[in-house]
């Protein structure tokens, strides 16, 4: 055999392109806020809510009081619509925030549940407060006497049952015939609505107090 010289591959060698340096990305695009009118694709929302025969003279009274802090302050229009009988609440191009158009709703449905302009007007000032309704069947089938029986220990001798539950609760609790709204914090509405449920459901004012006692400075230990 012939000894042959081993035939040897030849490697082309391709010259390698240089990796991007981590710090030569492209810069980061800079857009500017949007304004609120330009989330809701510049579309005008509405909100109505609906006014009780009852609460037509309050309205009218109070109606400047309600007024002035939406439309000055939180930058929403509002008008009274005799024909459907509502009160209507639209955006502006300068409201400053989306959600202060629920805010005014919520102000003006607790203002038509009963509840005080100075009492309902913290639900445009603070974001963790609601209204909370139930009615007394809810809780125990009653009639007649008992029925009234049992507003009558809701409220107390002068509505001194219902202020000292307000008090203790730092809530505020309307009494409309056979329903009750409670307005305050999501806890704090918690404990006056128990403390409401046991007095309907027949327990003495004295136990209801002490047990709110209780309560209350288990939470003032808490916080």
């Amino acid at each position: 055999m012939s000894a042959e010289a081993p035939a040897t591959m030849e490697i082309e060698t391709v010259p390698s392109e240089p990796k991007p340096e981590s710090n030569s990305l492209p810069p980061k695009p800079k857009f500017e806020l949007l304004k609120p009118h330009e989330m809701s694709d510049s579309r005008v929302q509405f909100r109505k809510v609906s006014v009780p025969p009852h609460r037509y003279s309050p309205l009218k009274k109070y109606w400047m009081d309600i007024y002035t802090p939406i439309y000055e302050h939180m930058m929403i229009d509002i008008r009274m619509n005799l024909k459907a009988r509502k009160v209507e609440l639209k955006t502006r191009m300068d409201t400053p925030d989306i959600s202060n158009l629920q805010k005014c709703t919520d102000f003006v449905q607790a203002f038509m549940l009963g509840f005080d302009v100075a009492d309902a007007i913290a639900l445009l000032r603070l974001d963790e407060l609601y209204v909370e309704s139930f009615e007394i069947k809810d809780v125990k089938t009653l009639r007649g006497e008992h029925l009234s029986r049992a507003i009558g220990r809701l409220s107390g001798k002068g509505g001194k049952t219902k202020f000292a539950i307000e008090n203790a609760t730092k809530t505020r609790i309307v009494i409309a015939d056979t329903k009750i709204h409670i307005l305050g914090s999501f806890a704090n509405i918690k404990i006056a609505r128990d403390s409401l449920c046991s007095l309907i459901l027949g327990s003495p004012a004295g136990k209801v107090y002490s047990k709110l006692r209780q309560v209350t400075a288990r939470l003032v230990e808490r916080f």
